[in-house]
């Protein structure tokens, strides 16, 4: 046991480790959901309780990971059988592999068409295009059966090119690269967003709260997409923690990697809503924010073409850094489980993962007719993975920590590199025994459309 634990990679640095785990939580939850739905239920509102939600399910979720993670230094299957032998809770690992998998199928189609705007950028394509025009243009570009593949393959071939090389030579290294990019661009396009005329509006709408536009519903979707922006439920945060060294401190990692999600979601928002005020546009354009609304602002703006190759570039390396955590999900499952070579695993992974994100891509097109429970082949695994494998993953790691791992494991694990004080620590133990699995569980019924029958006038 000694030697595999010696042998296993490690990330180097606790630099290393907050960029990498950042990179995770960091993705297009945040760059393109999190403005969106922001903009749908009201601002300001829904950013409070937004907030909230993350420190009251987020934070001790996440926590609950990196514990499971590092005490077991196995894969989201594995550290669940090392832990609980011989019980039923391996299986709660595999709802996380499935989970990864299925999202990284359609992640990666829409990580492709952020690296296709860019090049939309680069010539200019939405210049004197009217809102409309702009409208079809998307709708073409996601139908045709050839681009979006394309630009798909390109992204899930960087994404198992830098899994490939490695925990620390590839993972750890390049999210130290790529998340202080990250992080310079969105201050740029905030600088460039705050200066424009009428941007006050926009700031307004994001942090002036007006609590009596915030419906159930919209509590409801900020509960979710605190869960959901953190990465949480799908193995990637157990993965990564089991590359932690045992002298790291657990809780301030977990704080400072849920301050830079957050962070990143409200500047994403900063970047977003002044423009999109500045310009007379509606913030509740839904879905289409980035990739039709947008177009269109940057089109209107001075100096709009470079802005919108900073943002479409900004946009493809918070889906990179977050496509890294979820493929190395799956690679260390195939690695571990299934004893395959590291580099055998990775090139499985990406190429299963890539062929089935093609039929999502295909069902935007010629697959269209394809339906299953109502549903494309792409809002299918969407629905399952988000509404299904996600929650019911979070439930069971919260239920996990709280009830079978249990105080005294929690306070060990913690004792290495940190400390929960008493008050502190019962309030975590709270959280995870029963407030986060009560509130994830309404995360489970809401997606799945049972709470409507409830609450339908």
């Amino acid at each position: 046991m000694a030697k595999q634990r010696t042998s296993r990679a490690q990330f180097s640095s606790k630099f290393g480790l907050i960029a990498a785990a950042a990179g995770s939580a960091i993705g297009l939850g945040n760059i393109w959901k999190f403005p969106y739905i922001t903009g749908v239920y009201g601002g300001a509102a829904f950013l409070f309780v937004y907030l909230g939600f993350i420190l009251a399910i987020g934070l001790p979720v996440m926590l609950s990971e990196l514990i499971i993670g590092r005490k077991s230094r196995r894969n989201a299957f594995g550290a669940f059988k090392k832990l609980a032998p011989g019980t039923p809770w391996k299986y709660i690992g595999s709802f996380g592999v499935a989970a990864a998998f299925l999202i990284l199928s359609f992640y990666g189609v829409v990580a492709g068409w952020s690296i296709k705007y860019i090049f939309f950028s680069l010539d200019k394509t939405f210049h004197s295009l009217s809102p409309q025009d702009i409208s079809g243009s998307f709708a073409s570009f996601i139908q045709d059966p050839l681009q979006p593949l394309l630009f798909q393959i390109i992204f899930m071939l960087l994404t198992g090119a830098i899994v490939i090389i490695g925990v620390q030579k590839g993972i750890e290294r390049y999210s130290k690269i790529l998340m202080p990019i990250l992080l310079v661009i969105i201050i740029v396009l905030d600088i460039r967003a705050i200066t424009l005329p009428g941007a006050g509006e926009g700031l307004k709408f994001l942090f002036h709260p007006d609590f009596s536009r915030l419906s159930f519903e919209g509590v409801l979707s900020a509960l979710g997409h605190a869960f959901f922006s953190l990465s949480l439920g799908m193995g990637t945060l157990i993965t990564y923690g089991s590359y932690v060294k045992k002298d790291t401190n657990l809780v301030s990692t977990a704080i400072q990697v849920t301050a830079a999600d957050t962070l990143v979601a409200i500047l994403a928002g900063i970047a977003i809503f002044p423009a999109v005020f500045a310009f007379n546009i509606q913030p509740d354009k839904g879905v289409g924010l980035i990739f039709e609304t947008l177009p269109n602002v940057f089109q209107q703006m001075p100096g709009g073409m470079v802005f919108s190759i900073l943002f479409f570039i900004l946009l493809t390396i918070a889906a990179l850094t977050s496509a890294i955590s979820i493929l190395e999900v799956v690679v260390a499952y195939f690695a571990e489980e299934l004893k395959m070579k590291r580099n055998v695993a990775t090139v499985l992974a990406t190429a299963l993962i890539t062929l089935l994100g093609i039929i999502c891509s295909l069902s935007m097109g010629i697959f269209s007719d394809v339906i299953l429970f109502k549903r494309n082949v792409f809002d299918l695994l969407d629905h399952i993975s988000a509404n299904i494998l996600l929650p019911i993953g979070g439930m069971f790691i919260a239920l996990f920590i709280g009830w079978k791992f249990g105080k005294k494991k929690v306070v060990q694990e913690i004792a290495e590199g940190g400390s929960l004080k008493g008050g502190i620590l019962n309030v975590f133990m709270i959280l995870v025994k029963v407030v986060a699995p009560i509130a994830i569980f309404i995360v489970f019924l809401q997606g799945l459309k049972i709470l409507d029958l409830f609450t339908a006038s």
